[in-house]
This record gives C-alpha cells, sequence and structure tokens, in this order.
C-alpha cells in the first residue's frame, strides 16, 4: 500500500501555489507511506532555472558538487542535492561525483527523495515554496526492497521524467533481465524502477507517452495504478484489475489524480471538479 498524489495545473495564477497544494496532498497520504517519500517538481526557478541543466543527486552535499563543477549551483532539499548548470551537466556528474546516485535529470524538473515520515520529509524540501505548473509525490511503504532514498518514488530516469507507482509488478525480474541485455542499466532492486526504465525506454526509441504505458499494460503482470509525468505530460494508468485505487478530478485550472479523495479535498474548486476513477488499462494523459 502506497499513496500516489499529482497536480498539472492549467491556469498560471496557481503557478505560485503548486508546492503549498502538493504539500497538503501529499501529507493527506502519510498513512498509506509511512517510511519514505519522494516528489518531482516542473518549474521551479530555484531548483531548476530556465534554460538551465539540472541534475538531482543523493550521496553529495552541495558543497561537494560545487567545488567539483565549475559554474554550478547547487541547492540542499534535505537528503537531495539538486544542481543545476548551463550545459553538459549531467555528463560532468558522471566523470567527477561517480559515487553520487543521479535521481533525476533534464531542463525543468528537480526530483526530492527521502526516508521517514512524509511530513516532516516534506519540510526538509521545503516543498511549501515550491513553484511551478506540475508535481508529482509519492509516500511509500516498502514491501519488496529496501527502505532507502534510492528505493523511494519518484523514479526518474529520463530526462525531464517521472513514474510512481502503487502496487506490485509480478514479472520484474524478467522484464528487468531483458533490457539490461539492452544495455540499460539500474539504480536498485524495485520493481518500480523496472516501469520507469521500460517507459524511458520506449519513450527514448521514439514512442508516444500514451503508447509507452500501453506496452506496458501488454507487457507487466500484476497489481498497479501509475501515474507518470514528462516536461509537458500527465498521464495515469490501471491494469486490468484495477483494485489499487485512484481518483482524479479536473477543472478548468487544474488537473489531479490521488490514492484518495481526501488528497483531492484540499484543492481549489474541488467543489465544483468533474470526478472519476480511472478505467481499467485505459491510458489517460493531459498535456501542457
Amino acid at each position: 500500500m502506497c499513496g500516489i498524489v499529482g497536480l498539472h495545473l492549467r491556469e498560471r495564477s496557481l503557478e505560485p501555489r503548486l508546492g503549498e497544494l502538493l504539500s497538503a496532498m501529499l501529507v493527506q497520504m502519510v498513512e498509506r507511506g509511512p517510511d519514505s517519500a519522494g516528489v518531482a517538481v516542473y518549474g521551479d526557478p530555484r531548483l531548476s532555472p530556465p534554460d538551465r541543466e539540472v541534475v538531482s543527486l543523493l550521496g553529495v552535499t552541495p558543497a561537494e558538487a560545487e567545488a567539483v563543477l565549475p559554474g554550478a549551483v547547487a541547492v540542499a532539499a534535505g537528503a537531495t542535492t539538486v544542481v543545476h548548470a548551463d550545459a553538459g551537466l549531467l555528463a560532468a556528474v558522471a566523470y567527477t561525483l561517480p559515487h553520487a546516485t543521479v535521481i533525476g535529470s533534464g531542463t525543468d524538473m528537480a526530483v526530492l527523495k527521502g526516508t521517514g515520515n512524509p511530513g516532516e520529509l516534506a519540510k526538509s524540501f521545503e516543498l511549501a515554496s515550491v513553484t511551478g505548473w506540475q508535481g508529482v509525490g509519492h509516500t511509500r511503504m516498502a514491501t519488496e526492497s529496501a527502505v532507502t532514498p534510492e528505493g523511494a518514488h519518484p523514479f526518474s530516469v529520463g530526462p525531464g521524467q517521472c513514474l510512481v507507482h502503487n502496487g506490485s509488478f509480478a514479472n520484474h525480474a524478467t522484464i528487468r533481465r531483458e533490457l539490461r541485455a539492452q544495455g540499460v542499466e539500474f539504480d536498485s532492486d524495485n520493481d518500480s524502477e523496472v516501469g520507469a526504465r521500460f517507459v524511458a525506454h520506449q519513450l527514448a526509441q521514439g514512442a508516444e507517452l500514451e503508447k509507452a504505458l500501453r506496452l506496458l499494460c501488454e507487457r507487466f503482470d500484476g497489481f498497479y495504478t501509475l501515474l507518470v509525468a514528462t516536461s509537458d505530460s500527465f498521464a495515469v494508468v490501471r491494469d486490468a484489475i484495477a483494485c489499487k485505487p485512484a481518483l482524479v478530478a479536473e477543472t478548468g485550472a487544474w488537473v489531479a489524480m490521488a490514492s484518495e479523495y481526501r488528497a483531492l479535498d484540499v484543492l481549489p474548486g474541488i467543489e465544483n471538479a468533474r470526478i472519476f476513477e480511472p478505467e481499467p488499462e485505459e491510458v489517460y494523459v493531459w498535456r501542457r
């Protein structure tokens, strides 16, 4: 049992409140995942300034990152260090900080992860002060891999992409082997990372997000609700049985998804929202 929240803003006047609203949603999911949490936020000028490459890291301090990455600015967010620079940052990180774990990269997205109570983690991330157009969050109750920051969601393994998952993939070991045979590398034993790597692999080969998620439904066995985001998209899909809870709420100002209604009830205008439960194996995509 884990908790998923996500918010895709359509109304620009709400962008200063993105972190405030996402934080309020995340706190409502603490009981569903008390051991760790993470968020991906799009468009915050402090974490991901315009026209700067951004890399989110575990296992390195801001001072260490700035010391070996000339021209880079590093921001502390709990256990995560977010670094931004003009260009070539991901390659420079791999060369100068080989011990660090990359948990997100792109030009407008920052990923923040940690272990412990999700409400306390949101405070350590200073999530309530974040601005932007889109955010995804997850509270984890670990069932098949260790409780570590690396094992927390979101899994972000492609540029500007992230995935959060409630459920379990029964055949993840088989698909992991197949992806490794194609040169895909993994950072954890988490089954959810296999889903994220599969989607990123399909996108890298030219598939649209909807097609990538349809292929996932064809290939993966198990029970799952997924929320997948890219720099311009926000998508939801569930397995054929759809036993893992999910609700979507939509207004002219925003689209939101959560595992339970209480996380949606904190949003402005929820009383006028169209609220529905996603159908099994139907891919829902909203674009910026």
